[in-house]
């Protein structure tokens, strides 16, 4: 289990963080669900509804972008925060070679839920 520096615990319905703002904390699901979303126009797509032992957040921490959904509790969810100098010392221990793959990966993929997103619409 990764290292946890703090939990949140939310109600139904709020929000942990907004597409578009900018964190990079990584979140480990301790207690309840979590509905990842993303706004297309005037509506709201479900991309996923994650659970306990889940993590999301990464896509932020890994490519150092905006968030690129919407995560709300369902329900009333604890999350922990995984320590960020953690994060930090075990990202480091990869190649800079490998990062860039992987920096990669997570903009194709940020690409691939937008257009799911619009074609959901």
């Amino acid at each position: 289990m990764m290292p946890i520096t703090s939990q949140e615990t939310y109600q139904d319905g709020d929000v942990i963080y907004e597409e578009g703002s900018y964190g990079d904390w990584l979140y480990v699901i301790s207690k309840g669900q979590v509905e990842i979303s993303k706004k297309v126009g005037n509506s709201k797509v479900v991309i996923e509804t994650l659970t306990e032992g889940d993590i999301f957040g990464e896509l932020a921490f890994l490519a150092n972008i905006p968030r690129t959904a919407t995560a709300s509790s369902i329900g009333e969810t604890t999350v922990g925060l995984v320590d960020r100098e953690f994060l930090d010392a075990e990202y480091n221990k990869i190649s800079q070679y490998f990062r860039h793959i992987i920096k990669s990966l997570v903009l194709r993929l940020q690409k691939t839920t937008d257009a799911l997103a619009n074609f959901k619409k």
